[in-house]
């Protein structure tokens, strides 16, 4: 899974999503980046996805895209 953040405030969105919501702030990105595409904001549409990705990878308990 590639990741791109764009600045330090995706982290603190996604640090407050996670403080709001819990195991289901992943799902409220991916509303919120559904939210965006139905208005035609694709802009924030791909932040709130790569904001879903970093909540997913934050809650993975292995290393990923690593090979060491």
């Amino acid at each position: 899974m590639q990741l791109y953040l764009s600045d330090s405030a995706a982290v603190a969105d996604a640090a407050d999503l996670i403080a709001r919501h819990g195991t289901d702030a992943e799902f409220e990105a991916a509303a919120l980046a559904n939210k965006s595409r139905d208005i035609g904001n694709h802009l924030r549409f791909c932040r709130w996805r790569q904001i879903e990705r970093l909540i997913i990878l934050l809650g993975c308990d292995e290393a990923v895209g690593t090979v060491h």
